[in-house]
């Protein structure tokens, strides 16, 4: 299994989405696959892929300890993190394919029948008013899944709270959620992403004002780096009946050791994307569950990603449902061919092909190269 090449490919899904994958090939024809999504920074991952595809070639890859190790201080940061956990998925499906077996076989094997799954309904809801996010809500209970996730306080950013605006952002963010709360009921879980648009003293205001819509989770209320709010704001949220949830775009054991000794989360969402890829993933959980901490991966982006989250999450002890992006674009199903990625009822079939039991339609991809977006997804201040 000798490596020929390792090759980026971005593909434009919406006008306001790229997905980003590396293919690794190998010298006998074979190709195995990771996404490395990672919003606004596509020409850095296409030179970073390129950097280590030199590096890489005439290889053996099955040496995946060697080729895949995710290194904290990469000069490249969450860049060369996210081609690092491209590669390490790469790399199992190319073993998987080698040995015969899917990944989770590969990977000790599942422990469960197929993955519970929970729906982003943020980028299907449209327009993005109390009364769209609400139909969207409804679309995703309709089509069985029981937990729903929106993230309704665009555009605010907690250094602007003395621009009056703020506080109508504020208040159309609640509105948002009562909406989904009162168009799913009681019986369906949901969730909340703050995507750290509040300062610590905001935040505890946030809990106290959501705490009558009864939600699952509090997501990334705060900046991540601040452990010791984090942790006061998880004793509110756990006060008043909700966990708190976060740390999606940290990479390596070590960075997610020092948040579980901390205690500053319910519910941890490594994103295999960043994380360093499955086993990374699988020795945070460990840790995790040490502690008592819930598993729910960051999973919103594409089909790549989705599948080996699959694969992963039906190995963890400690899992909640995970992530899909739901209602964005049919691109999500028709890109692949192989085992189908539809949801089922809300919850996801395990692949029993070979590693990772999907391809990408390069052709098709092709016809879409990603592109260069006016602005950013997330204001660049947040995070």
């Amino acid at each position: 299994m000798r490596i020929a090449a390792l090759d980026f490919l971005g593909v434009n899904v919406t006008p306001k989405t790229n997905w980003c994958f590396v293919l690794l090939r190998l010298e006998d024809g074979r190709t195995g696959i990771g996404e490395v999504t990672l919003a606004d920074h596509e020409a850095l991952l296409a030179v970073e892929v390129a950097r280590l595809s030199a590096e890489l070639k005439g290889l053996d890859a099955s040496a995946r300890n060697r080729l895949a190790r995710l290194l904290p201080h990469a000069p490249a940061g969450l860049v060369a993190h996210a081609v690092i956990s491209g590669l390490e998925q790469a790399l199992w499906d190319v073993a998987g394919q080698e040995a015969g077996r899917p990944i989770h076989a590969m990977l000790g094997g599942a422990l469960r029948d197929s993955v519970p799954l929970y729906a982003n309904i943020n980028r299907g809801a449209a327009p993005r008013t109390p009364v769209g996010f609400a139909e969207a809500a409804k679309r995703a209970v309709a089509a069985g899944f029981r937990a729903v996730k929106l993230a309704p306080f665009e555009p605010m950013v907690w250094e602007d709270a003395a621009n009056p605006t703020q506080r109508a952002a504020y208040t159309e963010g609640l509105a948002r959620i009562a909406a989904v709360r009162d168009a799913v009921g009681s019986a369906i879980d949901v969730k909340v992403d703050a995507h750290w648009r509040f300062s610590p003293g905001g935040a505890a205001a946030l809990i106290r004002d959501v705490a009558p819509f009864n939600l699952f989770w509090l997501e990334c209320p705060g900046a991540e780096a601040n452990h010791a709010a984090i942790t006061r704001l998880r004793g509110m949220a756990n006060d008043r009946g909700m966990r708190l949830a976060g740390a999606e775009t940290l990479s390596g054991l070590g960075a997610y050791r020092r948040i579980i000794e901390a205690g500053c989360y319910d519910v941890l969402m490594p994103d295999i994307k960043y994380a360093g890829g499955h086993e990374e993933i699988r020795r945070i959980a460990a840790l995790a569950q040490t502690a008592g901490i819930e598993i729910a991966p960051h999973n919103p982006t594409g089909p790549i990603c989705h599948a080996h989250s699959v694969h992963l999450c039906a190995t963890l002890p400690n899992l909640l449902p995970l992530e899909v992006q739901f209602g964005e674009t049919e691109r999500f199903f028709t890109m692949i061919h192989g085992h189908d990625l539809r949801f089922q009822q809300g919850s996801a079939c395990l692949p029993q092909a070979p590693g990772l039991g999907v391809a990408l339609d390069e052709a098709g991809a092709r016809l879409s190269p990603w592109q260069p977006m006016a602005q950013p997804w997330l204001d660049p201040r947040l995070g």
